[in-house]
C-alpha cells in the first residue's frame, strides 16, 4: 500500500526538477558574461597601452617620412600640424580612442591610405599562410602527442618529442634562413627547389596553375611555421593522455574487454583533447596577426611585414592598427575558448 509520503515524493521531484536547472543557467550565463566583460576590459587596456607604447618608440616619423626631400622646418611643421602631432599628447589620445570606436584607424603616414585599406588587403595572405600552418600544426602535433602518450616509453615516443623540442627550442628566424638556403637558394650544385619570396612568381598563370605556383611558394614559409608551433600541441596532448591513462575508467574500460584500439579512441582521447582546446583557439587568435618573423624572411606580404614596415619609419597609425588587431583578436580568442571549454567539461561546470 502507498503511503500519502511515498505519492507525494515523485509530484515533488518533478516540482524541484526546473528549480534545480535555472541556478545551472544562471551560473551557465554569469561565468559568460564574466568572461565577456573581462575581455572588453582586456580590450580597452590593449587601446590606452597601444598608444602611448608607440609613442615612446624612438625617431621623428615627420623627419624620416622627410629622408631625401629638403624641407624647411616650417614644412616640417606643417606636416606635423596634418599629421595631428603637433596636438598636446592628451589631446591625442582622445582622438585616438575616439577614432578607433568608430572603427577608423586613421591614415598611414608612408601608404597616404586608411589603415583599415591596407589590412584589409593584406589580411588574406596571413590567413592562407597562418591559418595553413597551424592545421597542419594541430593534426600533427595531436596525432603524435596522442601515439606518444599512449605508447610512453616507446621509440616512437622518445623521437617524436625529443625532435620536437628541439624544433621548438630553435629560433624561429634561425630555422627559418637555414631552410631558405637549403631548398629555396641551394647548395653548391644542388638548385633550390622552392621560390624563396613573395606570395606568387612575377608571371604567374592563370587557372590551376595559379594555385599550384601559390602552393609552391607556401612550402618553406609553412614548414619553418610547422616546425615551430607543433610541438606545444605534441607535448600538451601527451601529458594530457598520460594522466587519463592512469585514471580508474580506462581501468575498467580495458577490464571491460574493449581493444586499446577503442579504449584510447571512444574514453582517453576525448577527455584529453580538452586540455589542447585552450592552446587551439590560442594559436587561431594568432592567425590573424601571422608570424611577423616569418613573413619577414621570406617577403610574405601579409600583416607580419606590414608591421615590420610601420615600425621601420616609424608610423604610428599602421603599428597601432595592426598591433590592434592581432591583440583583440587573440583576446577574443581566448575568451570564446573559456566559454566553450565550459560546455565541454562538466568539471569546469560544477566548479
Amino acid at each position: 500500500m502507498t503511503t500519502p509520503l511515498e505519492a507525494a515524493e515523485p509530484a515533488a521531484a518533478q516540482a524541484a526538477g526546473p528549480a534545480d536547472e535555472r541556478p545551472t543557467h544562471r551560473g551557465t550565463l554569469r561565468y559568460a558574461l564574466s568572461k565577456v566583460g573581462g575581455a572588453l576590459f582586456s580590450i580597452a587596456m590593449v587601446i590606452v597601452g597601444t598608444f602611448f607604447v608607440f609613442r615612446l618608440l624612438p625617431g621623428d616619423p615627420v623627419r624620416n617620412l622627410a629622408q631625401g626631400r629638403n624641407m624647411t622646418p616650417a614644412q616640417l611643421d606643417m606636416e606635423r600640424a596634418r599629421l595631428g602631432l603637433d596636438k598636446p599628447l592628451i589631446d591625442q589620445f582622445f582622438d585616438f580612442v575616439g577614432k578607433t570606436l568608430r572603427l577608423d584607424l586613421g591614415m598611414s603616414y608612408e601608404y597616404k591610405r586608411p589603415v583599415l585599406d591596407l589590412i584589409g588587403e593584406r589580411l588574406g595572405p596571413t590567413v592562407l599562410l597562418a591559418g595553413t600552418g597551424v592545421a597542419i600544426a594541430v593534426t600533427l602535433g595531436i596525432w603524435q602527442g596522442t601515439r606518444a602518450g599512449w605508447r610512453h616509453g616507446s621509440r616512437f615516443d622518445r623521437f617524436s618529442t625529443g625532435t620536437s623540442l628541439v624544433l621548438w627550442s630553435v629560433p624561429t628566424f634561425w630555422l627559418g634562413l637555414l631552410l631558405l638556403m637549403v631548398f629555396g637558394v641551394g647548395i653548391g650544385p644542388i638548385p633550390g627547389l622552392f621560390p624563396t619570396r613573395g606570395i606568387q612568381s612575377v608571371d604567374a598563370p592563370d587557372g590551376f596553375a595559379y594555385i599550384l605556383d601559390v602552393a609552391s611558394h607556401m612550402v618553406l614559409p609553412c614548414a619553418t611555421l610547422v616546425a615551430v608551433v607543433y610541438a606545444q600541441y605534441l607535448l600538451v596532448m601527451r601529458s594530457s593522455l598520460l594522466e587519463e591513462v592512469s585514471q580508474d575508467y580506462v581501468t575498467v574500460a580495458r577490464a571491460k574487454g574493449l581493444r586499446d584500439d577503442e579504449v584510447r579512441r571512444r574514453h582517453a582521447v576525448p577527455n584529453a583533447l580538452l586540455p589542447t582546446v585552450t592552446l587551439v583557439f590560442m594559436r587561431i587568435g594568432f592567425v590573424v596577426g601571422g608570424a611577423v618573423t616569418v613573413e619577414y624572411i621570406y617577403s610574405w606580404p601579409g600583416l607580419g611585414m606590414l608591421f615590420n614596415e610601420a615600425i621601420s619609419v616609424p608610423d604610428f597609425t599602421l603599428m597601432q592598427g595592426t598591433f590592434m588587431l592581432i591583440t583583440v583578436a587573440v583576446i577574443l580568442m581566448n575568451t570564446l575558448a573559456d566559454v566553450v571549454y565550459h560546455f565541454l567539461d562538466p568539471r569546469v561546470r560544477s566548479a
